[in-house]
């Protein structure tokens, strides 16, 4: 019997310690993967809300790209994450989760003028400041419809003016600023150029390119690797990413593997048409799945 028992208790110690070495083999490999997928807690329906992390999760995804608030007709965003309590309650909860904040996003600028906003310093600082104090190292701004280039290439002065001065806040701060702009790849380069700034980068998006007819992996080899600080890895709705003809992924990451670039892939639309909207787990579920199988 006690010959037994002996060798039960080694073998289940095996049992366990082998359990334990592949559990923090897998965590180790996590953490070391190239590319990492996070979700949008404004599309999935949570902006600034704790409940974002656990559904990020639930959807399979690495990290959450939290946003900083409407912006309206205020002198910045209206965001809860001002509020020392309510940073550490996020951090703590993406702990917990396991879910990284990947970025901060001032979506805000999607509808109001970055070139003309008298109060864009303190809009943009508020969010680099919040980026310090979270640890988060990317900060998304998009340009916007009415900061688009294409259609209004009057403001360029004053978006390239501003661009420098955010620049060397967020040299400051520690921090890459991310901007989208509707511009081909030969535009955001020479506007890169224009600024000046290691801490400008571009934060690609592949419906961009998509739906103006160009090609995507040219767009890509013409930024580089050094040029692009993350990318929406979306298109517009209508199928979801795994059926979607226009979108080559396993092509996307041949090329992003032989750029050498590594980092986050964030998504962002490409929801089933026949689902509805709300339908969040469903959606961002099945584009998670299929982006984890083709890039980890």
């Amino acid at each position: 019997m006690d010959s037994s028992r002996r060798r039960f208790i080694q073998q289940n110690l095996w049992i366990g310690g082998g359990v334990l070495f592949s559990t923090n083999l897998w965590a180790k490999q996590a953490l070391k993967q190239r590319y990492k997928i996070a979700v949008i807690d404004l599309m999935i329906l949570k902006r600034q809300k704790l409940s974002a992390f656990a559904l990020s999760r639930e959807i399979g995804a690495d990290g959450l790209e939290v946003d900083m608030g409407g912006l309206g007709n205020r002198d910045t965003f209206e965001s809860k994450l001002s509020d020392p309590a309510t940073r550490e309650e996020f951090l703590n909860k993406s702990k917990e989760t396991g879910v990284e904040i990947c970025s901060l996003a001032m979506t805000g600028f999607y509808a109001q003028s970055f070139a003309t906003r008298p109060t864009y310093k303190q809009m943009v600082g508020d969010c680099l400041t919040t980026c310090q104090q979270m640890g988060v190292k990317v900060a998304f701004l998009p340009l916007g419809v009415q900061g688009d280039l294409r259609q209004h290439p009057e403001l360029r002065p004053a978006i390239v003016e501003r661009l420098k001065v955010v620049g060397e806040m967020a040299k400051k701060a520690g921090v890459i600023v991310g901007i989208e702009t509707a511009l081909d790849a030969q535009g955001e380069v020479a506007l890169l150029k224009d600024i000046g700034s290691k801490h400008i980068q571009i934060y690609f998006n592949f419906s961009n390119p998509l739906k103006e007819g160009r090609d995507l992996i040219s767009e890509l080899k013409i930024l580089g690797r050094k040029r692009i600080c993350q990318i929406h890895c979306t298109d517009e709705d209508g199928v979801w990413l795994e059926n979607n003809k226009r979108l080559n992924m396993p092509q996307v990451k041949q090329t992003l593997d032989k750029m050498g670039w590594k980092g986050w892939l964030v998504i962002e639309r490409s929801r089933d048409a026949s689902l509805s909207p709300r339908m969040v787990k469903e959606n961002f579920g099945a584009n998670t799945r299929y982006m984890k199988r083709i890039f980890q």
